[in-house]
């Protein structure tokens, strides 16, 4: 390698050398989001000729990103994050293979993705993600660099399970559905995910090239306002219990489906392919044999996209919208049953038994639940998790309950869906679905759902 070519400067460091930069040439590290985080992490790394990098995400650009993920243009505002950002990556360098991944990690995706990288560059959207991805470092020993951000400050470490602490040591236990802010709700300044993606792409180099003091066992606190940076100790917790096989992956996490894998499950995707297209009853819910998919797209193997719209790997379910019946009128996802978050939270038991009831109408234990916006979904899941879901005191084939034939109840298996109906209404438009517009064309059936619902349980 010519030392006057691309990497010229960064051959000359100490430490790094043709040596060196072999070594990068060589590793593969996978950015987990294409966001504030990942748009700086990435960008360097590519420029320092890391020879793979994989991108996961299953977002599009919005006008909204555009101050603090740098990686997308003003032009890219629609296109799936991973495209807008892998096409931003080999225009900065040529040189380096880029992988990308449209879809979300989940305790059933992530180990499959994650396995084959070096190291892996966190900056996910949901304290969910953060936790799977966690596991699956652990259980594969892969040095796994974290930030986090919001308003004006943020918070880095890396974690490696043989060598130190593991993101559960930090956050033992995932906190409830908004006790912490977004930043589309809290905001955040641009520059701040900008000073610590750079940060996480310095702690990636150190990691490859095997020099320096990375931040293990350190959580590095940065405050914009002040300039200052606070370095605290960060130990192993000797009550956290680490996984130990692909099934504790995402252990105490609620399960999280996109609403186009939720288009998938309801058959809505052949209802949005054209304006004026019939449009799927809201009563009965129906298990849907197939719905409309991408036939796969050969791609050379180094640019390889996993493609999630309409998945198909989920299985056909119950969809429960948690809203009020005033939210429900103004529309409702196409197939969904009504059962508002007050009555979950006033009598939890009522609730399980008309979950199982719907779900025994369609021979289904898949329940995908959704709000507005994610926050009420979270909490719905919270409450119900305990008691009816397969993962969390419901383990095993069956509950403990039987029904009355004696038989037993199938325990649920209980989804989040993320950004609940507004993520729908952006998604799909022409399935009549609104945010604000209560006189759209699915108004009348969400009105007709509710009257169906409140004759039928008594209800108001």
């Amino acid at each position: 390698m010519s030392p006057t070519g691309r990497y010229a400067r960064q051959i000359r460091v100490p430490g790094v050398g043709e040596s060196g930069q072999e070594k990068l040439a060589q590793a593969r590290v996978l950015l987990v989001g294409a966001g504030g985080l990942g748009s700086p992490a990435g960008q360097y790394l590519a420029a320092a000729g890391i020879g793979t990098i994989g991108i996961v995400d299953d977002d599009r650009v919005e006008v909204s990103n555009l101050h603090r993920q740098v990686v997308h243009r003003t032009q890219d505002v629609g296109r799936p994050k991973v495209d807008s950002a892998a096409d931003a990556l080999r225009a900065l360098n040529p040189e380096v293979t880029v992988v990308t991944h449209d879809l979300r990690l989940t305790p059933d995706t992530v180990m499959e993705v994650v396995e084959g990288y070096d190291v892996v560059v966190d900056g996910a959207d949901s304290f969910a993600t953060r936790y799977v991805v966690s596991d699956a470092c652990t259980l594969l020993d892969i040095p796994h660099v974290w930030a986090a951000v919001l308003t004006d400050g943020g918070q880095l470490s890396v974690f490696h399970a043989s060598r130190g602490p593991i993101y559960r040591d930090l956050l033992p236990v995932m906190p409830p559905a908004g006790a912490v802010p977004s930043c589309a709700v809290a905001g955040v300044l641009g520059t701040v995910p900008g000073v610590l993606g750079t940060a996480m792409a310095g702690e990636v180099l150190k990691l490859v090239l095997g020099i320096g003091r990375p931040a293990i066992g350190r959580v590095l606190v940065y405050d914009m306002l002040t300039a200052e940076w606070e370095t605290v100790p960060l130990a192993r917790s000797p009550r956290v219990a680490r996984p130990q096989t692909a099934a504790d992956v995402g252990r105490g996490v609620p399960r999280q489906v996109s609403v186009t894998q939720l288009a998938g499950v309801v058959g809505a995707v052949s209802a949005v392919g054209a304006p004026g297209a019939s449009r799927a009853p809201v009563h009965p819910v129906q298990p849907f044999a197939a719905s409309v998919s991408e036939t796969p797209v050969q791609e050379p193997a180094s640019e390889t996209r996993n493609r999630r719209t309409g998945d198909r790997s989920l299985a056909a379910g119950l969809v429960v919208d948690v809203r009020t019946p005033a939210e429900a009128a103004r529309g409702m996802i196409p197939d969904a049953r009504l059962l508002p978050l007050d009555r979950i939270e006033s009598d939890p038991e009522d609730a399980v038994a008309q979950l199982r009831e719907w779900s025994a109408q369609i021979d289904a234990v898949d329940v995908y639940v959704h709000c507005q916006a994610g926050a009420r979904s979270a909490r719905a899941l919270e409450v119900l998790g305990p008691l009816v879901d397969v993962d969390a005191g419901a383990r095993g084939d069956v509950d403990t309950e039987t029904r009355g034939d004696g038989a037993p109840h199938p325990a649920l298996r209980l989804h989040d869906v993320v950004g609940g109906y507004e993520a729908w209404a952006r998604e799909f438009p022409d399935t009549g679905a609104r945010s604000e517009d209560a006189d759209g064309p699915w108004a009348a059936a969400g009105r007709d759902a509710i009257s169906r619902q409140e004759s039928a349980t008594g209800r108001e």
